[in-house]
């Protein structure tokens, strides 16, 4: 998800595709540690989305601060 689709998220909205992509990351790792896991760059990409998803977040709560 690209940045400008996550500032368009509400809230709520933000924060369950924070939970979803976290869980993913959980099961990406998870299969990645039995060897189940074909391609490992999904692991950086789903960091990098909570990563964005983080720094919305925070910019949201700088802004109302």
């Amino acid at each position: 998800m690209r940045a400008d689709e996550v500032r368009g998220l509400s809230d709520e909205e933000l924060a369950k595709q924070l939970e979803e992509a976290r869980r993913e990351l959980f099961n990406l790792r998870f299969r990645a540690s039995t060897r189940q896991l074909v391609n490992h760059r999904e692991i950086s990409r789903a960091k990098k989305s909570i990563a964005r998803m983080l720094t919305v977040m925070r910019e949201r709560e700088l802004a109302g601060v």
